[in-house]
């Protein structure tokens, strides 16, 4: 691999062509190199780091927990972590009577919520529902499992043949309906797929729908239209499966409310959680579900069939309880809407006259802008100009930390940029970051004689 760049030592990099800076701290939105270069976090990582960097409650909290006892195994002990956090996340969860399962990431989370929705149907005596039905251009993890109901092309075809494959039904993204049809005359035919998915498939056979509430990096940030996720729940409750909200990317405050599916007031059946549930200080992911849900499993095989040997981790729950004290003390989900909007009005001032911008979209801190050659046509780049990544490597440099994502007209090409700053950014780093955003895209284009 000519373009290698290995510039330490012994570690096997995620992406091996980027030169990897070392970072010495961390200060609200800023990262710092050992070179005493300064990074404005635009993305949060994929995300991640909603409360921002350095936040000493959160890190002291698990130093606290980690000299007390660092790890007990869950089949035996509980700890005072574990069950204050689960009594503190209840009351902003929107699920009856919830109750968490802890593992480590988005991708176990989501193993175990499909592996949860078979089991309650199991248990419910129907026996014969094993499949969940997803989305396409969706992204659910990187593990069999969730590669099988993650609808992203890119991420799948390498390893295609080592999994079992579920059905899937196409996304809302009205920007590129994929129906060529306009909301709301559509009659959201995207939500109504899923029913017609579901007599596909077999009725006795479908064991529950999972989807982001908000599509992340894959669609960047497209909202669903108004009524569709009632039109969900209304499916759902007809034929008897389990609605899962993949909210690892948009749970605790990310979308300006503590959870997306909040917006429009439709309660799933089982909710994961990841990413801004410790805010990057540590690898935590959680399941929660309905309390009768559990119920039906203590009634009958007694224990869900599912386990980790770091799940329930106390220090992982320290994280998660001092990061939700923090956002609650600093009111940084009540103080959304004013963040939404100069985020939103920045967006659309600097980057809305731009040819090369399509669709400028999102809410909360997680917006997303997609890139296209001909605003008029919609057309997208050539694939392989990686248009976004450009943008993205050329913020870098610059000092802005940006989230690309690719792939959103068909699986392959189209261009997206993901804005998701910690939720402490101020007016003045807002304008810092997307008007950094404004020069590089004129660069890149520049670059490419586009202009």
């Amino acid at each position: 691999m000519s373009n290698y760049v290995h510039p330490h030592g012994h570690v096997f990099y995620r992406r091996m062509s980027h030169l990897h800076p070392m970072i010495q701290r961390g200060e609200g939105v800023y990262l710092y190199d050992s070179e005493g270069k300064r990074y404005l976090d635009g993305s949060g990582g994929p995300m991640v780091a909603n409360i921002g960097h350095g936040v000493e409650r959160v890190a002291k909290a698990m130093a606290k927990q980690a000299s007390q006892a660092a790890y007990i195994h869950a089949t035996m002990f509980t700890s005072e972590a574990i069950e204050k956090y689960s009594t503190a996340l209840a009351e902003i969860t929107p699920i009856p009577e919830a109750r968490f399962y802890f593992l480590s990431s988005g991708s176990e989370v989501i193993e175990a919520a499909i592996k949860l929705a078979r089991q309650v149907q199991y248990e419910r005596g129907k026996t014969s529902r094993y499949l969940p039905i997803s989305r396409w251009q969706s992204y659910h993890g990187t593990s069999m499992g969730a590669l099988a109901v993650a609808g992203k092309p890119k991420m799948r075809s390498l390893f295609k043949p080592m999994f079992k494959d579920y059905p899937h039904i196409p996304p809302p993204y009205c920007y590129r309906c994929p129906y060529g049809l306009e909301h709301p005359e559509c009659d959201l035919r995207c939500a109504t797929a899923l029913e017609g998915e579901i007599k596909i498939q077999g009725t006795e056979t479908i064991s529950a729908f999972v989807a982001e509430p908000i599509s992340g990096a894959t669609l960047g940030a497209a909202v669903p239209p108004h009524g569709y996720w009632p039109r969900i729940r209304e499916i759902c409750d007809k034929y008897e499966i389990l609605l899962i909200a993949d909210e690892v990317m948009t749970g605790m405050g990310r979308t300006g409310k503590w959870f997306a599916m909040e917006h429009w007031g439709v309660e799933a059946d089982i909710l994961t959680m990841g990413k801004g549930t410790v805010g990057g200080y540590f690898p935590l992911g959680i399941v929660a579900t309905r309390g009768e849900i559990v119920d039906h499993i203590a009634a009958g095989t007694g224990d869900f069939v599912h386990g980790g040997t770091y799940s329930h981790h106390a220090v992982g729950a320290a994280a998660g309880l001092g990061t939700l004290h923090h956002i609650q003390e600093n009111k940084l989900v009540r103080n959304m809407p004013q963040r939404e909007r100069s985020l939103e009005h920045a967006l659309r001032t600097h980057l809305g006259d731009l040819e090369c911008v399509g669709d400028i979209r999102g809410k909360g801190l997680m917006w997303g802008v997609e890139l296209v050659a001909s605003r008029d046509t919609k057309k997208p780049f050539d694939a392989n100009a990686h248009f976004s990544r450009q943008v993205a490597d050329e913020a870098f440099e610059r000092g802005l930390i940006i989230y690309p994502g690719s792939g959103c007209v068909d699986g392959v090409s189209g261009d997206l940029l993901m804005f998701g700053p910690p939720f402490a950014i101020n007016d003045e780093q807002i304008e810092e970051m997307v008007s950094i955003v404004r020069e590089v895209i004129f660069h890149v284009c520049e670059a490419q004689r586009m202009y």
